[in-house]
């Protein structure tokens, strides 16, 4: 459970001991390209989300998110970093509700990974539950749910091509290639007591759109990935957590 101040904005717990880092490392790293900053960061970690590791680094002049994988073995096409931030540091010229990025770092021997940093939003992450300090009305529910279907349209209208994006996706075929590989794994995996379900993929191949839109997508689109406005709970600030975006 992180800690929250009376807005109900996260302010992270003590960094666990098994995943910390050289504070002073990273306060070099940072002043490098920050060089307007002072003193010594507060550093803090954030437990929700169990995919990358986050914390904060807190200065009296700034405050900044820090991401990196998690330890031990990992899979060859997870936890990509600088794909992460490349993806937010193309989006942002398009889509506001992206923080700032720092800068990318691949050089493993600062902290034992590669990791990135970006500026920190502050405002109400609703995890599980939304804090206590914060109650809203039915019809404020129904407007942060309108807004947030709002925030995707946006993501949706961004020209990948502009953005520099369209190389993540692999092209037109989107249904194709889904309707194909889901009817090939069902095939494999089918045990005796399950149906054939011939019809039914014959439906999808036979039903498949002739025209498609390619356009970009988050691909972990939820209420924990959103950073509200402390001020109006119902304002999406910033969207977080792109490690799945295509």
């Amino acid at each position: 459970m992180t800690t929250a101040n009376a807005q109900g904005i996260d302010l992270g717990v003590p960094v666990r001991a098994e995943e910390a880092f050289d504070e002073a490392v990273i306060d070099q790293w940072l002043k490098a390209r920050k060089p307007e900053l002072y003193g010594c960061p507060e550093v803090t970690q954030f437990t929700g989300g169990a995919s990358n590791w986050t914390y904060r680094l807190a200065y009296p002049n700034g405050d900044f998110i820090l991401r990196r994988p998690p330890q031990g073995t990992k899979a060859e096409s997870a936890h990509n970093m600088g794909r992460e931030f490349a993806i937010q540091q193309a989006l942002k010229p398009q889509f506001s509700k992206v923080p700032d990025m720092v800068d990318y770092c691949s050089d493993t021997a600062l902290i034992g990974t590669d990791f990135y940093v970006m500026e920190r939003m502050p405002g109400i992450i609703p995890r599980k539950n939304l804090p206590r300090s914060v109650q809203l009305s039915e019809s404020q529910v129904q407007g942060l749910c309108k807004n947030m279907l709002d925030t995707l349209i946006q993501l949706h209208q961004v020209d990948i091509e502009t953005a520099g994006l369209a190389h993540l996706g692999k092209g037109s075929g989107f249904v194709a290639r889904q309707v194909s590989g889901w009817n090939g794994r069902y095939k494999k995996a089918r045990t005796w007591h399950v149906p054939r379900a011939n019809n039914l993929m014959q439906w999808l191949e036979d039903n498949m759109p002739s025209t498609e839109q390619l356009c970009m997508t988050h691909n972990d689109f939820r209420f924990d990935n959103l950073v509200l406005n402390a001020q109006d709970p119902t304002e999406i600030q910033a969207v977080l957590d792109w490690e799945l975006a295509t």
